[in-house]
């Protein structure tokens, strides 16, 4: 129980940063979709989707090799792998600052190359903190990890609102207009949202300086290359469970049977709707953040895998809960979105679902990193990529983004079940199925049964029954862990 409640307290102090920064940062979608028709909002979609994808190139695992391989070589390691990311991470932003022209036109925004530029920049800044960021989790230092990330989203999120609502309000009436004339220009539009980012992660940057190393005599060749061997497996997988999670946001442009316009008016909608499937992908992603140290960490115990198998259930158990929350409550969304939104509402609990099943396979990743076969991850997330490519292809010209939703779900489920039974296999983890099926189903009679009862209730009485449809699932979960004793002392 002591492991369980320490990944607990680590899992909640990267939750401020992680849950508080994403909920902040989710109070400007209301804006983004106010300001930007779906078409317009379908650009940042599509090229942040598109990013995700060069930032699996511009860290290549390093962070996962660095947690691997810190115990045997202690500082050697950390020197050596923020070395390599900083030297590549020159030469990626690099090539894409001399190739902007070629590469917007190859993605469709002939006259925009500056989104090029400013994600070069981006992405280089982000791989240059990987490490430092890294060493602050393997040391356990939650909290300062916790306050430059905050540091990081409050930056972020002042910017937008600076460039977005204060200089246009100064415009209008004539305020300041030096400064609105030297700093602003109405024509970027959309682009003040990756100028934001940008500005954010440079200054950053500059607050992890004291953790980057002095000189450049802790590279060891040796190191770096078992590093290397060791996460390169991880890169493969890193850019196929990147096709999963947002491949269909880029083919979307490129499958719907329909103007470019149009499509990206599609694209803008699914994802302002994903947006609201958020908060399962954060409790996933913090959750992420402090096990994966935390499960290394417990490698040494003649009980881990009875540990793995407990954080499991309690994770889903808490998943479940989440669904709940968001799918119960999901009418609130119409009070913050736009109208011309509303059409793509009815794949949330298709996506909240499928990330459920997307963080028990993180769960269950552990066998394959502790028993150095990282191959098994690339194999797997080859599977996943397969299904996400053939269903998109298939389902896209028919149903939409609806078909790119449903394709997630039977992604994510498919890799969750074949690395349990390759898990059991080569390294057996005593997970109770019986048990999380049962919070998985429960968690979906619940969903159904307000969705039944909806119409004959008045107001009142419907959120009373969801609200005490949360309580009940979330208190035979408690019973069942035999964690409502130590909640309650």
């Amino acid at each position: 129980m002591s492991s369980i409640k320490s990944l607990a307290s680590q899992t909640a102090a990267y939750g401020l940063s992680t849950i508080v920064g994403r909920m902040l940062n989710y109070l400007l979608v209301p804006l983004y979709v106010r300001l930007f028709v779906p078409a317009e909002y379908g650009v940042v979609t599509d090229l942040y989707a598109l990013v995700a994808f060069l930032n699996i190139v511009f860290t290549y695992g390093m962070e996962t090799a660095y947690f691997r391989k810190v115990q045997e070589g202690g500082e050697k390691v950390y020197q050596t792998a923020f070395w390599s990311l900083l030297f590549s991470s020159v030469l990626f932003t690099s090539l894409l600052l001399l190739l902007a022209q070629p590469i917007a036109t190859g993605l469709r925004y002939p006259n925009h190359p500056e989104y090029v530029r400013w994600f070069a920049l981006i992405l280089g800044f982000d791989a240059i903190a990987a490490m430092p960021f890294s060493r602050l989790r393997q040391l356990q230092k939650a909290l300062q990890f916790a306050g430059i990330k905050l540091l990081n989203i409050g930056l972020n999120i002042g910017l937008n609102l600076f460039f977005l609502l204060l200089c246009p309000w100064l415009i209008e009436n004539n305020q300041l207009t030096a400064l609105t004339d030297l700093i602003y220009d109405p024509q970027i539009g959309v682009g003040y949202i990756f100028l934001s980012n940008l500005l954010a992660n440079g200054i950053t940057l500059l607050f992890l300086l004291p953790h980057f190393p002095r000189t450049f005599a802790g590279f060891d060749f040796t190191t770096w290359r078992s590093m290397f061997v060791y996460s390169l497996p991880l890169v493969f997988a890193g850019m196929a469970g990147m096709v999963n999670e947002t491949i269909d946001r880029v083919l979307l442009k490129y499958l719907l049977p329909l103007s470019r316009e149009e499509a990206l008016h599609e694209v803008g909608v699914y994802g302002a709707v994903y947006k609201l499937a958020m908060l399962m992908s954060i409790f996933t992603q913090t959750f992420r953040t402090a096990a994966e140290p935390f499960f290394f960490q417990q490698a040494k115990n003649a009980n881990a895998t009875l540990t793995y198998a407990r954080v499991m259930h309690v994770f889903v158990l808490a998943g479940g809960t989440i669904f709940l929350a968001v799918t119960l409550f999901m009418d609130l969304a119409r009070h913050f979105v736009s109208e011309a939104y509303f059409s793509g509402l009815h794949v949330v609990p298709i996506l909240l679902m499928a990330n459920l099943f997307l963080g028990m396979y993180y769960n269950q990743s552990v066998w394959y990193k502790l028993a150095d076969k990282t191959r098994w991850g690339m194999y797997l997330s080859f599977f996943g990529a397969a299904i996400t490519l053939l269903g998109n292809w298939l389902l896209i010209p028919i149903i939409g983004y609806t078909g790119s939703a449903y394709t997630t779900l039977a992604c994510y489920f498919l890799m969750m079940a074949a690395s349990y039974w390759l898990g059991q296999k080569h390294y057996p983890v005593p997970y109770n199925v019986p048990r999380i099926l049962r919070y998985v189903g429960l968690a979906l009679l619940f969903f159904g049964l307000e969705a039944w009862l909806q119409p004959y209730l008045a107001a009142p009485l419907l959120w009373t029954l969801r609200v005490l449809l949360i309580f009940v699932y979330a208190l035979q979960g408690l019973v069942t862990e035999k964690l409502f004793k130590s909640v309650t002392s």
